[in-house]
């Protein structure tokens, strides 16, 4: 199949090739013909499958179908996003598919000055992607018409509930037009996103595309155990002595994040942060940078990560395991696209064994694990309960410097073979790829 079967418009087509792309993704398949038809869709998609062209391909040509040619710009297409990044990323792809359209679209969401949005939506504009918190600080000030919606997206709808917004999100709702189309997208189909479901869509069109327990073909996983106090040695080891130059890692707190980014800084590694502390500006920077390989590292948590699209990406890192395994597939999810090959990996200590043990229930695979000569796992070390995602525990034994200069293996490869860390989990020899 290709996309001129979707039945798109010759604008649209012309864009979508350029962009490189033949084949329509399975959610693409799917999602397309149904948004065409002006169904109401629930979707249940992971992130790298192409749903945001899923939905922005047919959303841009019922816009330009119905449009009256009055003279007078209203905003008919809502996208609600639960970040920052998501926003900005889904703003990309509205004005990268829309390039041959008459069509304008602004982004608003917080972390920036207000003013310059208010002077994008006074201008006029078709469609605007949108995080729930500004959209009703712009609501109150009266600066955003919502009276002429005729579609509403809600985007990762799973992670706005899991950020809070679900009272953003109803009082959203309560502004917007009774006679609409409504497209719900979800990594999953908990009993809150039903519920919400069961709120807004209208004989939806339920679309699964990929399991949450399935993991890209094309990634790689590795867990390395070692003791909590060591990751960071860890860390440094294996970017510098495989000379790894572009590594997304994640951290489960931003105080985590901070301070691993500082601590790889004093490891001679380019290193930047990225979460909801940071100011839009110090995220965009970040982000840029990471890309155009001038920071070779960028350190981030779940939500700040949230709908980053980094192309090619080879390598991320599980510095700590999430506490949700959903999480973890989301994580590793950033490599691996575009059929390129990715690497997955994750420094997991004796804490983070039951973490270990749910994500490969969720996998339903055991994940090989390989320990690095020189950072063997003390066996004497107890398990600490994970709190709030911070570790607590008391004195550890080994060496707590951290520094990768403590290790006189530092910047060899002598990985060893598969052998016991002191759990049942790794005594084990993992399954062969």
């Amino acid at each position: 199949m290709s996309f001129k079967d979707l039945g798109l418009l010759e604008e649209l087509l012309r864009a979508v090739t350029e962009q490189g792309y033949t084949k329509p993704t399975p959610i693409q398949q799917q999602a397309i013909p149904s948004i065409l038809e002006g169904s109401d869709i629930m979707a249940k998609s992971q992130t790298g499958t192409g749903k945001t062209a899923g939905f922005t391909l047919p959303l841009l040509q019922r816009l330009i179908a119905s449009s009256k040619n009055n003279g007078r710009r209203t905003v008919r297409a809502l996208i609600l996003t639960p970040t920052r990044e998501l926003a900005a990323q889904v703003q990309e792809n509205v004005n990268t598919y829309g390039k041959y359209l008459p069509m304008r679209s602004t982004t608003i969401f917080g972390g920036v000055n207000i003013n310059s949005q208010i002077k994008s939506l006074r201008s006029g504009v078709d469609i605007v992607v949108a995080t729930p918190g500004r959209l009703l600080d712009h609501v109150s000030q009266k600066t955003i018409d919502l009276s002429s919606i005729e579609i509403l997206v809600l985007d990762e709808a799973d992670r706005m509930l899991d950020m809070g917004f679900i009272h953003d999100i109803r009082k959203v709702l309560a502004l917007l037009p009774k006679n609409r189309q409504n497209l719900l997208f979800s990594a999953t189909f908990s009993n809150e996103i039903k519920n919400l479901a069961n709120g807004i869509l209208k004989s939806p069109k339920t679309i699964e595309v990929a399991q949450t327990t399935t993991t890209a073909e094309r990634i790689s996983q590795v867990v390395y155990p070692v003791d909590n106090k060591r990751k960071r040695a860890l860390l440094s080891f294996l970017i510098t002595s495989q000379n790894w130059k572009q590594v997304l890692v994640f951290t489960r707190t931003k105080h985590g994040a901070n301070k691993l980014s500082e601590q790889l800084a004093t490891d001679g590694i380019t290193s930047c942060a990225i979460h909801g502390n940071k100011s839009q500006a110090a995220r965009t920077k970040a982000l840029s940078d990471f890309k155009q390989g001038t920071v070779r590292v960028l350190v981030a948590t779940d939500i700040a990560a949230r709908g980053l699209d980094i192309d090619e990406l080879p390598h991320v890192v599980n510095f700590e395991l999430p506490n949700v395994p959903e999480d973890y597939v989301h994580r590793i999810g950033r490599t691996g696209r575009a059929g390129k090959e990715g690497e997955a990996i994750s420094l997991v200590c004796v804490d983070e064994h039951k973490l270990l043990r749910d994500i490969e229930r969720l996998l339903k695979q055991e994940i090989p694990s390989v320990i690095i000569a020189g950072y063997d796992p003390d066996p004497t070390i107890k398990a600490e309960p994970i709190i709030n995602g911070r570790q607590f525990r008391g004195p550890q034994r080994g060496n707590s410097s951290g520094r990768p200069g403590g290790n006189p293996n530092f910047g060899k490869r002598p990985f060893s073979k598969h052998r016991p860390s002191g759990d049942s989990r790794f005594s084990r020899k993992p399954k062969s790829k």
